[in-house]
């Protein structure tokens, strides 16, 4: 670790989307939805072995989800608990932050809002410019923006637009997505911060 490393103690972070980073979105007509139960659970291939490379870094590993299907009726706080217990226990994630709310609510932390990130902020004194946010939708790529993180893309071609603002690497899976992480990161502590 460099000097200028050594002198920024405040943690880092990398807050993952859920479903279809962590675990396989449901596609419906080129639309992506959660799994509704925990038989639909599936967690993508290369998962665990990359997350504990990010914690061999020191990374914080914070998942922040938009779960809407509760505001709608369609789903419960109880079940999205149940499956993010199933995936603590494969997976080395520190926290689970949810946004259990949809569009008309207002939330200000449903992505693309920046809430949740800034939330952990608070919790956890994580030092947002020195963190990454990996998502596969627009509203990951644009909430990791607004929080002032770097964002990674796994781009897996729904139908739905593109990120506001172009993320800063594209990637084809998550393994992909944290070698341009650990590149970027250990610029950061040879550069002393971003």
């Amino acid at each position: 670790m460099g000097i200028g490393a050594a002198m920024n103690s405040a943690p880092r972070a990398v807050f993952l989307d859920r479903d279809g980073v962590l675990n396989r979105a449901i596609v419906r007509d080129g639309k992506p939805y959660p799994p509704a139960s925990l038989a639909e659970l599936e967690i993508v291939e290369g998962a665990a072995g990359s997350l504990w490379r990010l914690k061999t870094l020191g990374f914080l590993l914070l998942v922040v989800t938009n779960q809407p299907d509760v505001a709608r009726g369609t789903q419960t706080l109880e079940a999205i608990r149940t499956m993010h217990d199933r995936m603590r226990q494969s997976l080395p994630l520190d926290d689970f932050l949810i946004c259990p709310h949809d569009d008309r609510d207002g939330c200000p932390c449903r992505k693309p809002l920046p809430g949740m990130m800034l939330d952990a902020q608070k919790r956890y004194g994580i030092d947002l410019a020195r963190s990454f946010l990996v998502g596969d939708r627009w509203r990951d790529i644009d909430a990791g923006r607004a929080a002032g993180c770097r964002t990674v893309y796994l781009d897996r071609s729904y139908r739905e637009r593109e990120p506001s603002f172009p993320p800063d690497a594209r990637a084809g899976s998550l393994p992909d997505a944290v070698d341009w992480i650990m590149r970027n990161s250990e610029q950061d502590d040879y550069r002393g911060d971003r």
